[in-house]
């Protein structure tokens, strides 16, 4: 079960939360302080926090900061009442990943709860795969993740680096569909010089290179109405 850690030093924030994140299936913790709260983080490892921007003594910004130097790599979506571009901008240079202004949609906070921590595991995922010597084999096709190469039939192809990102992406979790926006979302972040609709073009150009028949793909799988998913087994 996934742990959340509010940090917020508003006690009716905190019941309040308490109810709509155990509902949802989570564990729930909350400190009421930043100096509480990065005892917590070490104390719980929790896997998402929710991070009140304007608190007494250490600010959200501040606990944010000094976690991210500690190397914790959780997902931090900021709580405030100010939603100006300035305070959106100091929160995101601080190291966090969203930011929510109070009041909220509850619904809306758990999509963005569900959403952060689904590319965090695939983040996590990834990591894995692509750590020294991960490599990813299926019938005539080897994918080397820490060199950026991929053989077919023993012998290179030429994928750009994007390219083989996507590529590495969806390898790295055999069977599991990816729409297009969390796709771009995981090899492009916060780059806004792509169209998402691009992806549609990337699929292809991996497809001609990696496929016996590009119009009859075996890896790259096509889930109609979905996204892509890279196949289980061939």
């Amino acid at each position: 079960m996934d742990k959340i850690l509010l940090v917020d030093d508003d006690p009716s924030l905190q019941l309040a939360l308490s109810h709509v994140i155990k509902d949802a299936g989570y564990e729930f913790f909350f400190a009421s302080s930043g100096e509480e709260g990065l005892s917590m983080l070490e104390e719980l490892r929790p896997d998402l926090l929710l991070l009140d921007v304007m608190m007494p003594g250490m600010n959200g910004y501040d606990v944010c900061a000094k976690m991210r130097e500690k190397g914790r790599r959780i997902p931090v979506i900021f709580l405030s009442a100010k939603g100006d571009i300035v305070d959106k901008s100091i929160g995101f240079k601080a190291g966090g990943d969203d930011y929510l202004v109070k009041p909220f949609n509850n619904s809306e906070l758990l999509l963005r709860i569900e959403a952060h921590l689904r590319r965090h595991k695939d983040d996590l995922a990834f990591a894995r795969a692509t750590a020294q010597g991960g490599s990813a084999r299926m019938s005539d096709l080897e994918i080397f993740f820490s060199k950026y190469e991929v053989l077919k039939n023993g012998e290179p192809v030429d994928l750009t680096s994007k390219e083989f990102e996507i590529l590495a992406l969806l390898a790295s979790n055999p069977g599991k569909v990816y729409t297009r926006q969390q796709i771009f979302e995981h090899i492009w972040e916060t780059e806004a010089t792509i169209d998402v609709n691009s992806i549609t073009v990337f699929i292809r150009r991996i497809r001609e290179k990696i496929e016996d028949n590009a119009s009859q793909p075996k890896y790259l799988l096509t889930v109609w109405g979905v996204g892509y998913k890279f196949a289980e087994r061939v």
